[in-house]
């Protein structure tokens, strides 16, 4: 192998192809509507900032969000829950995504919308359960007896296969594992062999192999293999510390709702009709309060014994006023329950018709459930503020804009709305790669041909207007 810095240009005679060195091996990472939020952007005193960790305005709904994130850090938001109301495009979902950002990595975040109850093969409330257990983390810790280094050598030993045939089988594999401290030869069990080529463990690979359950773990490659030129880019890792064979605290996130799964899992029989029942009938199945119950126990048990610990993490129902009064009644029990996320709604809507019945409320959702709610109001966002929003999403997405364009792009969500012009952000890029494909910036003349192509929804409904008898009613 060629070692860095490559040639520019490397040429095979054989097959005329060229190989061009790789400068860049960064991660390409796809850019969602909340990628570029990071945090609620509140300063020490826990007071917000003009512009911070990617959010713009809303300044007293950001302090009232810091507020319940301190809540939430001294669990003492038990039985409660968070509200976001204001008008459309205000920015409701990103503050709950910043609060879940501002909880850290490690906490759960379940999204989901008030119109996903609605199933025709799952009751409403089940959903609403499933969900409920995904917010719900679980950090199981173990000290398990491990073998940990940087793979050194892997040779697999094959022997004259005893069911006879021409085949050969692996009689057993010899890995070689460093640490700083030493090193040491391992003869393996034929099977941890397929769970080395599983993992795809190569030469130069950190790894570590449970003593007890034979499984395998690759952590990363060593950084004794991090070049500055890479055809690929790798999790580099620092060599492991102390000896190959040792004792060492394992941790694992898992929620709720997997330990539910993992234990609810029909047990067929292994005939082939049962097979293929299986196969051809994957639909979902409802687990059962007694199982949760029984799980509820266990967690219970890991928890006092000091083995696992709790973390709830964030429900988000987006168009709660979607839900119905079942609904409205099941999430009044579940915020009762020992363990219980924090959950946050959102909605746009101001006194409306409760979902199933004919009585109106605010927010369309049960006084007796507003009762438990911290509402927090959003505010229509300002010209200035749009035009940084703006800006902040054409620097994540890395798009050249000129300070004309962006003067355009503000007028136009100022007149429209400020998500039809985000998305004809993108437009504007991708003419602006055919226009002037050395600069690639987004002028005023693209920005306006960008618009005539694409309607926004209010010109839509003045168009099929004029067009009367276009769609028959």
């Amino acid at each position: 192998p060629l070692t860095p810095p490559y040639p520019r240009e490397m040429s095979d005679p054989m097959q005329g192809l060229q190989i061009q060195e790789v400068e860049n091996t960064t991660k390409t990472k796809r850019v969602a509507v909340h990628t570029h939020i990071s945090g609620l952007g509140l300063n020490e005193q826990g007071e917000p900032l003009p512009i911070a960790q990617g959010l713009v305005g809303q300044r007293e709904a950001r302090e009232a969000a810091g507020l319940v994130v301190e809540l939430i850090r001294a669990q003492r938001m038990a039985g409660r829950a968070v509200l976001f109301a204001g008008p459309p495009g205000s920015g409701k979902t990103a503050i709950a995504i910043a609060i879940s950002q501002e909880l850290g990595k490690k906490v759960p975040f379940c999204p989901m919308v008030g119109s996903e109850v609605y199933s025709q093969e799952v009751k409403k409330t089940e959903i609403l359960a499933e969900n409920f257990r995904r917010a719900i983390g679980l950090r199981i810790k173990e000290l398990k007896e491990v073998y940990e280094g940087e793979v050194t050598s892997i040779q697999p030993e094959e022997t004259e296969n005893p069911l006879g045939g021409y085949g050969k089988t692996i009689a057993h594999v010899l890995v070689g594992l460093k640490t700083a401290k030493g090193t040491k030869q391992l003869k393996l069990d034929p099977t941890i062999y397929s769970s080395l080529q599983k993992e795809r463990v190569a030469v130069g690979d950190v790894i570590y192999i449970e003593a007890n359950s034979g499984s395998v773990k690759r952590v990363g490659r060593s950084d004794a293999f991090a070049t500055e030129y890479d055809l690929e880019a790798e999790e580099y890792v620092p060599l492991p510390k102390g000896d190959v064979h040792k004792k060492k605290e394992v941790v694992q996130d898992v929620t709720l709702h997997d330990l539910d799964q993992a234990n609810a899992k029909p047990k067929g029989g292994h005939d082939i009709i049962s097979m293929v029942g299986t196969v051809m009938k994957p639909k979902r199945t409802e687990i059962t309060d007694k199982l949760r119950g029984e799980i509820n126990k266990i967690v219970s048990k890991y928890i006092d014994q000091g083995v696992a610990e709790l973390i709830p993490g964030v429900l988000f129902i987006d168009e709660v006023h979607m839900l119905d009064l079942e609904c409205f009644t099941y999430l009044n029990r579940a915020l009762e329950s020992t363990i219980a996320p924090i959950v946050v709604l959102a909605t746009n809507r101001g006194n409306s018709i409760i979902r199933g019945t004919d009585f109106t409320s605010p927010h369309g959702i049960p006084i007796d459930l507003l009762d438990r709610l911290l509402v927090i109001k959003t505010n229509p966002l300002t010209d200035s503020e749009i035009k940084e929003i703006i800006k902040i999403r054409a620097v994540t997405q890395g798009i050249n804009l000129s300070e004309d364009a962006l003067q355009i792009f503000t007028a136009l969500a100022s007149s429209t709305s400020l998500r039809h012009a985000l998305q004809q952000l993108n437009t504007c890029n991708v003419l602006a790669k055919i226009t002037s494909p050395d600069t690639m910036l987004v002028t005023p003349d693209i920005v306006k041909e960008a618009t005539s192509l694409f309607l926004e929804s209010r010109q839509s409904s003045v168009l099929l207007q004029k067009t009367a008898g276009f769609i028959n009613q």
